[in-house]
């Protein structure tokens, strides 16, 4: 992982949830994906907090998009790691939030931890 990738996913990733559009947004995620989020199971959709297909993750995605029409995310940092980049943003209600990404060799995600503050 480099800089260069890790800021380029982050900016693109931003732009794109901030666009709202679903179709962006799912760019970002490769076919074989592992999504693990508190809010998967807070927000109903399943009991594990974990999403392994990206049609499931869409729907997901969708939901949060709908429940919120003014959601903007605000970039605070950006870390890198071995094979991660960690995006550090302020989401709804100015909630802080970090997703650990692991990229395939297409910088798309296959791994993504979602922590909120």
């Amino acid at each position: 992982m480099t800089q260069e990738i890790a800021h380029q996913f982050a900016n693109d990733w931003l732009h794109a949830w901030n666009s709202h559009d679903i179709n962006l947004i799912m760019e970002h995620y490769s076919e074989k994906i592992e999504f693990h989020s508190p809010l998967v199971s807070l927000l109903k959709f399943n009991d594990t907090g974990i999403i392994t297909s990206k049609e499931e993750l869409k729907k997901y995605f969708s939901i949060g998009l709908n429940n919120y029409p003014n959601l903007n995310f605000k970039l605070q940092n950006v870390f890198v790691g071995v094979d991660t980049l960690v995006i550090y943003y302020s989401s709804i209600n100015n909630r802080l939030s970090a997703e650990v990404f692991q990229l395939n060799e297409s910088n798309q995600a296959v791994k993504v931890y979602c922590n909120y503050s």
